[in-house]
């Protein structure tokens, strides 16, 4: 595998991701508008495994992660070319860095329309559309469904209490991103009598928070763990990302999050996405790269 590239006047070489100073990743998001700060970067840096693309100098330009969860699945995410760069191939050789690394994991990812046709070549098939909404949160909620359970705080020395449920859920057991995520993170679980029937993480991110994951049983359940979040965070900017349309979209807007743009959930293996009809589903997506 080809470890560098000729990209007309680059010179570009593939580098571990770890290796650059977190300001560079920080600018080279900025630079396509994405809004992870440097820490967001430090986390994803810590969950994941990557590499940049950097010239002679050590200049970025670009970037590209891998998630993995066990031996034989990976989420990718972090794919970022610079403008000057992006027609001109960095993206695909990118991407080939990723598969060497990757060896013979199922893989998933969450692609932009500018890179669909990319993903598409490369042999990864359309799964599902994610809608991303955010806005700042309206001062008063609207009407919540009737609360079937008991909504409580989960401490982080009681993640494993959610575990099996996120991996019925997400199909793949994510231990260790959850207990990533749940670091500065607030958890609140819903129970019925004693057994855990879902649960949402909310946590800073970006230009605001994030709520996500959210894993419940139906859309009522999903709306009370989104609330518990979004009613301290009135006025402030908040991002869900779902797959799901219907009441639970619905509410998300009337709390004033807007729908702001879509992406397409890919895979290229065996199917990411399954039907758990009746049983516990991912109703916020913890992130673009981390699925």
């Amino acid at each position: 595998m080809q470890k560098s590239v000729r990209l007309k006047s680059f010179e570009l070489i593939a580098q571990d991701i770890d290796s650059v100073d977190v300001s560079l990743l920080h600018a080279l998001s900025m630079g396509v508008g994405w809004p992870h700060r440097p820490k967001d970067w430090d986390f994803l840096r810590r969950a994941g495994r990557g590499i940049v693309a950097v010239d002679g100098i050590g200049r970025v330009f670009g970037s590209a992660m891998w998630f993995p969860h066990g031996d034989d699945f990976a989420t990718i995410g972090l794919v970022i070319t610079s403008p000057r760069t992006q027609a001109q191939g960095n993206g695909r050789w990118l991407m080939e860095q990723v598969f060497e690394q990757c060896g013979d994991r199922n893989l998933a990812l969450n692609s932009t329309k500018a890179a669909y046709n990319l993903y598409i070549s490369l042999g990864f098939t359309k799964e599902a559309i994610v809608y991303q909404y955010q806005g700042d949160v309206a001062p008063r909620l609207p009407p919540l469904p009737d609360l079937n359970g008991q909504l409580s705080e989960l401490s982080n020395d009681k993640l494993h209490e959610i575990t099996a449920l996120d991996t019925q859920a997400f199909g793949i057991n994510r231990e260790r991103l959850l207990a990533l995520l749940s670091e500065g993170a607030s958890v609140c679980t819903l129970r019925r009598g004693d057994e855990i029937v879902g649960y949402s993480m909310c946590r800073e991110f970006g230009r605001g928070h994030v709520v996500g994951p959210i894993v419940a049983s139906n859309a009522q359940d999903a709306i009370h763990l989104v609330a518990v979040h979004l009613k301290d965070l009135a006025g402030h900017f908040v991002r869900i990302d779902t797959r799901e349309k219907g009441v639970f979209a619905e509410f998300l807007q009337q709390s004033r999050l807007a729908l702001s743009e879509t992406v397409t959930t890919m895979s290229k293996g065996r199917r990411f996405l399954t039907t758990n009809e009746g049983g516990p589903a991912v109703f916020g997506l913890a992130g673009h790269a981390l699925g």
